[in-house]
């Protein structure tokens, strides 16, 4: 059982039918696209984790998984747990992973890096606790994705507002205050993988962001390697192996965040046990060879993981996300004929006269392209200056 139907469930769903298996994928929008392509349908909220529960016995699943939807991975653990189905940890120990302001604490418990935060569930609360927090600050939702809900803070002008938004968003009810970790180069996004509780693959990006972007926090391209040193890259190794240990994960992939702060201090931002969004785990089989989407697929019903290794990126990488400056109809997608040989796919979601919406968080994207360069000044001259070689023309 697939949880979600977004289009990045596609290629779990043709690992699955590779293997096999069927494939059932379920929530409340039976228009989704993955729905098109899994055997079976059926319509119950990814976030009604008894109502998932029943249908999942119902259907006598052999194995359940939230690839790159954030708000079924709480639910799929709750299923796991109850019906005895492998899964990457115990649900106390993915509620811990899922919720902000949960994680931030068993980190602080435990001796990592964190920056200072605090979860509220009023803004008149957050406002009296001001005080143990130096601006800027990041307020976010405790429980959503893809940067939905998330504002950069200045001053205490701008909080309530940003509060609101945050709440907005969440699920829960409850919003999050976070120092503003001010980076060294580029923050990581990418996807891992651990078996039986050891790491067997890690990996890390250079995330970009569009400073023009509606929600500049939104990421809109990747690029592999990362920005971090050999030691940098060592030493959040070691620290995600021992919060696996921890939290006694087993046998999954994880989307994890990381970044490096102007402190010179590695920090730990998000550990989630599913794949992430923005195609990550592709962009590594593309770029390594490393195919954690069929490992998953098969560990998710309890086979044996076999042959999954670190390789190195086959070049300098990099993921597009094809995004709109506004609203309107979209008309074309144009690209400069000097980076034709660059682009390995173009992966466009909309045609012309199609509505999109400016930038506001993932859900926005219109597509992705993958690209690979001669080599790293190329990608790091060309993802400087994507707007000039690669425009969405919106009407």
């Amino acid at each position: 059982m697939l949880l979600g139907g977004l289009r990045y469930l596609l290629p779990v769903i043709e690992a699955a039918h590779k293997e096999g298996y069927h494939v059932i994928t379920c929530d409340y929008l039976p228009d989704n696209i993955a729905h098109k392509y899994s055997d079976e349908y059926c319509n119950v909220s990814i976030v009604d984790k008894d109502a998932v529960l029943a249908k999942a016995k119902e259907l006598e699943i052999d194995g359940i998984m939230s690839f790159a939807v954030d708000p079924g991975v709480v639910t799929a653990a709750y299923v796991a747990e109850k019906m005895n189905l492998p899964y990457a940890g115990s649900y106390e120990s993915i509620k811990i992973l899922q919720n902000k302001d949960l994680f931030r604490k068993f980190l602080t418990d435990n001796g990592f890096n964190v920056p200072v935060s605090a979860g509220y569930d009023n803004y008149e609360e957050a406002a009296d606790d001001l005080d143990r927090f130096t601006f800027p600050i990041i307020v976010k939702p405790t429980d959503s994705a893809g940067s939905k809900g998330v504002s950069r803070v200045d001053n205490e002008k701008q909080l309530q507002s940003a509060f609101q938004h945050a709440l907005d968003n969440s699920i829960s009810g409850k919003v999050i205050i976070e120092e503003f970790i001010e980076k060294e180069g580029c923050s990581s996004d990418s996807d891992c993988f651990s078996v039986d509780g050891e790491l067997k693959v890690v990996t890390f990006s250079a995330q970009r962001f569009d400073d023009e972007a509606a929600n500049p926090y939104t990421p809109s391209a990747y690029s592999w390697p990362s920005t971090f040193t050999e030691e940098e890259e060592a030493y959040l190794k070691a620290e995600l192996q021992r919060l696996i240990t921890l939290l006694d994960l087993k046998t999954s992939i994880y989307n994890i965040e990381t970044r490096i702060g102007k402190n010179g201090k590695p920090y730990i931002m998000e550990v989630s046990p599913r794949g992430g969004g923005n195609r990550l785990a592709e962009m590594i089989r593309y770029g390594s060879g490393t195919d954690m989407i069929q490992a998953y697929v098969r560990a998710s019903v309890g086979n044996p993981v076999e042959n999954l290794q670190q390789n190195d990126f086959n070049g300098s990488w990099a993921e597009i996300i094809l995004h709109a400056d506004k609203d309107g109809e979209f008309q074309s997608l144009d690209i400069d004929e000097a980076f034709t040989d660059c682009i390995v796919e173009t992966d466009l979601w909309v045609k012309k006269g199609d509505q999109v919406r400016e930038f506001n968080g993932a859900n926005d994207a219109i597509g992705t392209l993958v690209v690979r360069f001669n080599d790293q000044s190329q990608l790091e001259q060309s993802l400087s200056s994507i707007s000039r070689w690669c425009k969405v023309i919106v009407r």
